[in-house]
């Protein structure tokens, strides 16, 4: 039996449909926009001739960029803190979410409070600040991984899923003679793939896009991420300090480059990455907002 959609229907579907190709619209144009004025010659940007497709052809932005050799050790530095900070993270994580499962624990309640008062009350910028100056962690490959690594509301997300684990499971291991530790490496963990998938695809994005922990407290630029050497590129020009780089000064005094088509050259080289791995991961990033809403 075939269904017949009433009218209502057909134009609710039609606004459905109108709504979402203007949101896409809306969000492609900006990304679209960036890459044609990174290919785009000077005297169009400056008339601002620049919309959907580029005006001319100029590749001096991206030239720059990769003659350079910086961006390549900002991108060492933050495949560098994505793959390290993740791996800590999810292995606290899931230790301090396995410990809180654990019905038999003393002083689980405790640790559960404590936990949730993390959520509500934090210890604010400056006294973090003095904390990592005097733990020696200023400008160390430490002070980009350690502070953040771990926190409460994802500590109860990985509880949740670990309670609903079978306690049988725990039990005849506890019989075999396995610990605790072992049965959180051999037992939990393997079970829990998709929950840690899931997570680590969260913290790469966020150590992809971290820059403030680098303002504060990485003065040495050989340590910096990607996302600083971004802001630089981005923000220098427009804070009216001007390009104190040689060749960049020659690139605009000779009119091949427009300061533009740098910033913009940079924003695409950044952003590549994860344009190109999100439509393969993007899966798992609603499979990870399920786990949280029904579970955390």
């Amino acid at each position: 039996m075939r269904y017949k959609e009433s009218i209502l229907s057909r134009l609710f579907d039609v606004a459905n449909y109108t709504f979402i190709v203007v949101m896409m619209i809306v969000m492609i144009y900006p990304l679209i926009n960036v890459l044609s004025i990174s290919l785009s010659t000077p005297s169009a940007i400056v008339a601002g001739k620049v919309g959907w497709l580029p005006k001319g052809f100029n590749l001096e932005g991206y030239k720059y960029l990769f003659e350079d050799g910086e961006i390549f050790r900002a991108y060492r530095n933050t495949i560098l803190y994505a793959g390290v900070g993740t791996f800590i993270t999810l292995a606290l994580t899931s230790l301090a979410a396995y410990t809180l499962a654990i019905r038999e624990f003393v002083l689980r309640k405790f640790a559960t409070v404590y936990w949730a008062v993390t959520m509500f009350i934090g210890g604010g910028l400056i006294p973090t600040f003095l904390v990592i100056k005097n733990l020696g962690m200023m400008n160390t490959f430490w002070v980009m991984v350690i502070p953040g690594a771990i926190g409460a509301f994802t500590v109860f997300v990985f509880r949740t899923f670990f309670q609903e684990l079978p306690v049988e499971l725990r039990e005849s291991a506890y019989m075999d003679g396995a610990n605790d530790f072992v049965i959180w490496y051999k037992v939990t963990l393997p079970l829990s793939k998709a929950l840690l998938a899931t997570f680590a695809l969260f913290t790469i994005v966020g150590h992809w896009n971290s820059w403030f922990n680098a303002l504060l407290y990485l003065k040495d630029s050989d340590l910096h991420p990607l996302q600083m050497y971004l802001r630089r590129i981005v923000v220098e020009e427009n804070l009216g300090s001007g390009y104190t780089d040689g060749e960049i000064q020659a690139l605009l005094a000779s009119n091949r480059m427009n300061p533009k088509n740098l910033q913009m050259a940079a924003v695409m080289v950044a952003m590549a990455p994860i344009l190109f791995i999100y439509p393969f991961i993007q899966r798992y990033f609603v499979k990870g907002v399920m786990i949280g809403s029904i579970k955390g």
